[in-house]
């Protein structure tokens, strides 16, 4: 095998020999640090890279690599200033020939805090929105119960029933961004959870259109066509039913004229041609759900399976495509986004049909 050239990692790696010259110094550090690779190998380590702390102090004073404990191993990665003020995050290995012997080599890794700042961004987002989520059925719930119980004489039982509906369906709506955040927590952590069962997905769609349409939207708003025979399909039933009901929750709610779902047998592969696969484990059942209006600009496309994602400003929490994607590939499939052909958003999914060997 052959060795890793220093140069094609994608961190910044120093090393300094026995006398703390520097004798690698590859080119992630020289991007992050701003100094050529030539001007940094023979360099003493403290001024091709001359590091300090987040007081201002100079860090390799302060930890005297060469010069400590006999027994110390390295540095834990910590937030560090170059000059100008630039933050990185630095590692440090100590390599001694017996564990308390003198260092022989002062391995480095350095790397930018763009990923962190990116990640602690997120989650003050996630927090921001969490918060301003539940801050209005909360607020509905602690009024109603408020008044009720301090004023319950004075109301009819028709108006006490409309203030507890009111309440239970705040109730609901805090139950739903729990379960949408514990979703994201096990989709992030790679712990989400697939029980896999036979499901039917003509019957599962038609209780989505039947809500739907029991909830006051027009039955002829829904167009569902089945493409036969459907393959046997092994699946979570609960999370088809969340992925179908974001699906068309969106449809309904975001888009325009009809909503078509349609399903049938297709490739795993969205590129591969259905003519050429001939065994049933290159087979995927695929579900596609388009509506008629305005679509998504082709410029959020790439973000429409992002967090915090709103195509609209018709309220919620932008998770739940976020979601959907993290429930379809722990299945193991695919879903896309596109435009349908009467101008609207087209969402297609595609599952594997079969129940996996490791399954059985």
């Amino acid at each position: 095998m052959p060795a890793i050239d220093p140069d094609d990692l994608p961190d910044g790696l120093v090393v300094a020999d026995e006398t703390g010259k520097v004798i690698s110094f590859n080119a992630a550090a020289a991007r992050i640090t701003a100094l050529p690779c030539a001007e940094a190998i023979g360099r003493p380590l403290e001024r091709a890279l001359p590091l300090e702390d987040l007081k201002g102090r100079r860090w390799w004073s302060l930890t005297d690599p060469y010069g400590g404990l006999a027994i110390r191993s390295g540095q834990p990665e910590c937030n560090l200033l170059l000059p100008g003020g630039r933050e990185v995050l630095v590692s440090v290995r100590y390599v001694r020939t017996h564990p308390t012997g003198p260092v022989r080599r002062l391995v480095v890794c350095i790397r930018g805090t763009e990923a962190r700042r990116r990640t602690e961004l997120s989650h003050a987002e996630l927090i921001a929105t969490v918060a301003h989520e539940l801050r209005s059925p909360l607020t509905s719930v602690k009024g109603f119960t408020a008044t009720l119980l301090a004023k319950w004489e004075r109301f009819t039982d028709d108006q006490k029933r409309l203030m507890l509906e009111t309440v239970d369906a705040d109730a609901n709506r805090v139950t739903r961004l729990i379960a949408e955040l514990l979703d994201i927590s096990r989709i992030d952590s790679g712990r989400l959870e697939v029980r896999r069962q036979p499901v039917d997905m003509a019957a599962a769609v038609g209780r989505h259109v039947q809500a739907h349409t029991a909830s006051g939207q027009a039955p002829d708003r829904f167009l569902v066509r089945m493409r036969q025979p459907l393959p046997d399909l092994w699946a979570d039933p609960d999370k088809i039913d969340q992925i179908l009901g974001n699906l068309l929750e969106n449809a309904v709610r975001h888009g325009e004229g009809t909503v078509t779902i349609e399903v049938g047998p297709a490739p795993l592969d969205p590129t591969a041609d259905p003519a050429e696969s001939t065994t049933t484990t290159e087979m995927g059942t695929a579900v596609t759900v388009c509506d008629e209006g305005p679509g998504i600009p082709e410029e959020s496309m790439s973000r429409v399976f992002t967090r915090f994602w709103r195509g609209s400003k018709r309220g919620g929490t932008g998770l739940g495509l976020y979601i959907v994607k993290g429930i379809v590939e722990a299945h193991g499939g695919t879903i896309t986004v596109g435009r349908g052909p009467g101008g609207g958003a087209e969402f297609r999914f595609i599952l594997p049909v079969g129940a996996p060997a490791y399954l059985t």
